[in-house]
């Protein structure tokens, strides 16, 4: 009866320190994620974000885009909630010798047994994965691993509580307890002895022991993924996929734009962090880190984490670690030493095997990421509060490799976003810094003064009609009535090779009798790419020129080539007043095509493999309406390329990059030029002028453009329907209606 009673006690004891210890670390984070700026909009779950929280959180359905990753993840998540029913059975029973009053209570154990076993064979294949395949994605060490240790213990612990019990009261072998018992058969000679029942009460208080240090690890580990990965799911925004928040320019209170300092990032932003479960799902698709460019999105994360919890346990006067004795005290700033021990890979000349390769960009984050010792020489390292974020956190160099595609938070099964980060951190170094590539520079002042990143004359945008034969295109002012306004964009009006692109657009529109004009040297940039390089005075500048020019000639529908100017249009130009309907061109043509308004009669014998754009497809889900037009051409065979459609790989072009020089690791247009020829293609098929640029100077560099040629869909729609002399244009000469 003494030993029930001290059970009992030291039961109490331990689960009243775990449950004060869990709220400690749990309270502080919380305390870290309330230092950043409050939302502007209030929280507002609906039913389809409902439903989508549901998809992501039971259905796995992120997860599950890596199958086996994702089963493995499946079966410990459900094995842990059946389980919880075990282990409150299991803490009842050591405390009381009575059994939970359940219905069915031998299926119950049955139940217990199986969700033990499928979640031990499941943590052995992750061991495996990390161990023996070494996924490029997975950081190896003793911090990776403990978890799986944990999670094997407590398992182990159930099987060997329940073995135990069995042996202490006798029961005889069932096969509704198929492992217990086997084990107790194993161990029989102690049956109903005294030694049965010290290691029951051992395995029972080992296991209630793991549980609880397992309770205090989670909220101090990449695990706190368990409780925050809900929370950030379900506070995902409601806005369109990669819509960037616009920052209030005339707050006169304002010391800075944009985030140069944690706290500036928002709550939702700094829960991101905190979300985070390492998995490199992330930098696997990171066209940068494939490429052996500093950036990974992985450590973006991370490294922010980290660095939030210094700088958070600083400002807050409270230890991020609880029990404080058990962790080494340490007020130094983790900080990021780029020009000290990192290795050359991810520098210069391309080390990294095969197309792709993260492991040169991993090994240069993990030499670089660390606590600085004497050895660095120099000034000592900052306090945490003292680091600056863009310098000894991030690199200006990682933020300027983004290429925005959002690759890695279209595969980030917990929610969090990286893009907006990166631009954030863009934003404070163009608005508040003044610190921006030479290169990017000079195409921003170009936009700021001609319109354009080359700096064209203004007067000679519409310069290319004078180059079409056949086909009169007409401008706002000479067709008021137009239903159609086609917009051309900076590279459809300057650049050479896509004028092509516009002219076949233009002949196809013009034989199928739509309605449409263009604004002539009236269009300005569309803002695009000084947004996503963080100057977003000139992107509000071009969107008022812009929006303003709309509502002067009432345009009511937009169609444009070019998918930046399509995504920037539909999501973010309505926030400054666009009320018009904005169509790309794919769209439009498929339409056309399925009206019978456009007639692809004439074959094209081509093998073509489509590159999907990033602005077209991850950022607005529109992946059929360029592969409905290919398949409609007779004599093209269409062939995808292993990464197609929502994982395909951007071309490098996106984020302000088209205007900027790689000068690290591989060329990303030259990798994904590589994936096309995979498939033996004679065409490769873009929808998006940045692409088709960046498709043909990979197959220039690769040596291929000899039998690979680069072609808009619009030019191979065009051939199919005119022919290869294209003849039919002219039929429809001056009948623009």
């Amino acid at each position: 009866m003494i030993w029930k009673i001290a059970n009992f006690v030291l039961c109490l004891g331990a689960v009243g320190c775990g449950a004060l210890l869990f709220g400690k670390a749990v309270s502080r984070r919380y305390a870290y994620v309330m230092l950043g700026r409050r939302e502007g909009e209030p929280f507002r779950f609906d039913r389809r974000r409902l439903r989508e929280w549901a998809a992501q959180l039971f259905g796995h359905k992120k997860l599950l885009k890596d199958r086996r990753s994702g089963l493995m993840h499946l079966i410990v998540f459900y094995g842990f909630i059946v389980l919880q029913f075990g282990a409150v059975d299991i803490v009842w029973k050591g405390l009381f010798d009575v059994r939970l009053p359940l219905p069915a209570y031998d299926w119950f154990v049955l139940s217990q047994e199986i969700a033990a076993a499928a979640v031990l064979v499941a943590i052995g294949y992750a061991g495996y994965r990390r161990y023996g395949e070494k996924l490029r994605r997975l950081k190896r060490g003793w911090k990776p691993s403990v978890v799986l240790l944990f999670i094997a213990g407590l398992m182990l612990s159930v099987l060997f509580v329940s073995a135990f019990d069995r042996l202490r009261e006798e029961a005889p072998a069932s096969a509704l307890a198929p492992i217990a018992s086997a084990l107790a058969g194993a161990m029989s000679g102690i049956a109903g002895t005294w030694a049965a029942d010290v290691l029951y009460y051992a395995f029972w208080w080992a296991h209630l022991l793991i549980l609880l240090g397992f309770l205090v690890y989670v909220p101090q580990s990449k695990h706190f993924h368990l409780l925050t990965a809900p929370v950030n799911l379900a506070l995902a925004g409601s806005d369109p996929p990669g819509k960037l928040r616009s920052l209030d320019l005339e707050d006169e209170n304002a010391e800075s734009f944009g985030v140069g300092a944690v706290e500036t990032f928002t709550r939702k932003q700094l829960l991101d962090l905190y979300a985070c479960v390492e998995c490199g799902r992330c930098t696997d698709v990171c066209p940068a880190a494939g490429t052996g460019k500093a950036l990974s999105p992985m450590h973006l994360i991370v490294k922010l984490r980290d660095h939030l919890t210094e700088k958070g346990a600083a400002i807050t006067s409270k230890s991020a670690w609880v029990p404080e004795f058990a962790f080494p005290s340490d007020d130094r700033a983790t900080v990021f030493r780029p020009a000290g021990t990192p290795s050359r890979e991810g520098r210069g000349e391309w080390t990294g095997e095969g197309v792709t390769d993260i492991r040169p960009t991993m090994r240069m984050q993990k030499d670089a990421w660390r606590k600085p010792d004497a050895s660095d020489g120099g000034e000592p390292p900052p306090r945490p509060e003292e680091a600056s974020l863009i310098g000894d956190v991030m690199t200006a160099e990682e933020l300027w490799a983004c290429t925005t595609c959002r690759n890695c938070e279209d595969q980030c099964p917990v929610g969090n976003a990286h893009v907006d980060k990166i631009v954030d951190m863009r934003r404070y170094l163009v608005l508040t810094e003044g610190s921006v590539p030479s290169d990017g520079q000079r195409a921003m002042q170009q936009i700021e003064r001609q319109g354009n990143p080359w700096g064209i004359s203004r007067s000679d945008r519409a310069k290319w009609t004078e180059e079409l034969d056949g086909v009169r295109v007409p401008t706002v002012r000479e067709l008021p009535d137009f239903d159609v306004l086609l917009f051309v964009g900076s590279m459809g009006s300057y650049d050479n090779r896509t004028r092509k692109v516009t002219a076949s657009l233009v002949k196809l529109m013009a034989h199928a009798g739509v309605r449409f004009a263009i604004l002539g040297n009236e269009e300005r940039n569309s803002g695009d790419t000084p947004r996503r390089m963080g100057n977003e005075l000139l992107f509000r500048q071009c969107a008022e020129d812009n929006i303003e020019t709309f509502r002067r000639y009432g345009v009511r529908r937009i169609v444009t080539a070019c998918p930046h100017t399509y995504n920037t249009f539909k999501h973010e130009y309505p926030e400054f007043g666009l009320e018009a309907e904005v169509v790309h061109h794919t769209e439009l043509l498929a339409g056309l095509v399925k009206e019978g308004r456009l007639v692809p009669a004439h074959p094209v014998r081509e093998r073509a493999t489509y590159h999907d754009s990033c602005y077209l497809g991850r950022y607005n889900g529109r992946y059929e309406a360029p592969r409905d037009i290919l398949r409609a051409i007779p004599g093209l065979e269409l062939a995808e390329m292993e990464r197609s459609g929502a994982n395909a790989m951007c071309c490098g072009a996106g984020g302000g990059l088209m205007w900027m020089e790689e000068s690290a690791g591989k060329r990303i247009n030259v990798a994904r030029v590589e994936q096309a020829l995979a498939v033996s293609p004679t065409v490769i098929a873009s929808a998006c002028p940045y692409c088709l640029t960046m498709m043909e100077d990979g197959s220039k560099l690769l040596e291929a453009e000899e039998t690979v040629a680069a072609k808009d869909v619009a030019e191979l729609l065009a051939a199919a329907v005119f022919g290869p002399s294209g003849r039919e244009a002219s039929s429809k000469e001056g009948t623009v209606r």
